[in-house]
């Protein structure tokens, strides 16, 4: 397990032995991601409700789950990626979402895809912080902070 920060609670996602991949996925994705995963699950229903078994299992129900990186930790490097394809602007907004869930500030995740300039060049980090802009604005108006 990483070691807690200073003054950060370090989030992990216990693995219960009773649970199925599957249920261990969902609770993974309810932490995670919140309503915005449950969003994604939602929109497959109609074309793919196999789809949403896999992705509760495979990325939520065993990678996600191991031990080594916190949470916040795997959110940085999910976020990163993302931002570096370029390509990935819905799953790169539900990752911000799921960042701020974990305990990434928002200057943080602003500092991580500035980041992306030097390895992934400008267009990548600008249409990171882009997307991170409208997460951000619809948090804020969630919250009623606009």
């Amino acid at each position: 397990m990483s070691k807690p920060r200073k003054g950060r609670k370090t989030m992990t996602i216990q693995i219960k032995a009773e649970e199925t991949r599957l249920e261990r996925g969902q609770r993974a994705l309810e932490t995670i991601d919140g309503q915005a995963g449950q969003n994604v699950i939602d929109a497959l229903a109609d074309i793919a409700p196999d789809f949403a078994t896999y992705l509760f299992e495979f990325p939520f129900g065993d990678i996600y789950s191991r031990p080594g990186l916190s949470l916040r930790d795997r959110e940085v490097a999910t976020i990163s990626a993302l931002a570096a394809m370029g390509t990935a602007q819905p799953q790169l907004k539900v990752h911000i979402e799921a960042g701020l869930n974990v305990g990434i500030s928002q200057e943080e995740i602003t500092e991580i895809l500035m980041q992306m300039a030097v390895y992934a060049g400008f267009p990548a980090a600008l249409n990171g912080l882009f997307a991170a802009k409208e997460v951000f604005a619809a948090r804020a108006q969630a919250e009623g902070r606009t």
